[in-house]
């Protein structure tokens, strides 16, 4: 872990910054905060062995869902509890940068989207939390690339769709 975190702080500071892109300055979470609230997460789990850099990161990808995430429904609770109105959530950058999504609806889709399938909702939260490649998550999942392909475009439309719904 520790000759592995240096090699990836950058990546992984930069990954955190890209969530905050359309963040006010002062936004209570700042990507160093968000990439060492995630370290912290990582060490304390037991007995992982990093077998690459993609692995790590994917590894990462996870710890630093939920730092966002509780962090997210935090905030809600805390506007909740001074009586505003309006959710407070954290709107991120989609992969491919073209697109904002919030937070917290990307959270409870997931989480719908791994009781139907847990690949798929692994994909997501690599490509989004991990800023990995199709090539890197394939990796990771120890599947073809091609296969990543079908079911990155799959669960592209499917999150479009949930996503959708919950704004109408």
């Amino acid at each position: 872990m520790n000759d592995l975190l240096p090699m990836v702080y950058q990546e992984l500071r930069a990954r955190a910054g890209s969530y905050f892109g359309n963040q006010p300055a002062n936004h209570t979470l700042q990507p160093t905060a968000l990439v060492h609230e995630a370290y912290i997460k990582l060490v304390r789990a037991p007995g992982t062995a990093w077998k690459n850099r993609a692995h790590f990161c994917a590894v990462a990808a996870t710890a630093m869902r939920q730092v966002l995430t509780d962090h997210a429904r935090r905030r809600v609770a805390a506007h909740r509890a001074r009586g505003e109105r309006g959710e407070m959530t954290t709107a991120m950058y989609t992969p491919s940068q073209d697109a904002t999504v919030d937070l917290l609806s990307l959270d409870d889709a997931m989480t719908k989207l791994g009781k139907l399938d847990a690949r798929q909702a692994r994909i997501v939260e690599l490509r989004f939390f991990g800023g990995l490649t199709v090539k890197e998550v394939a990796g990771v999942l120890d599947v073809s690339t091609s296969t990543i392909e079908k079911e990155w475009r799959r669960v592209r439309a499917w999150l479009i769709r949930e996503l959708s719904d919950e704004n109408t």
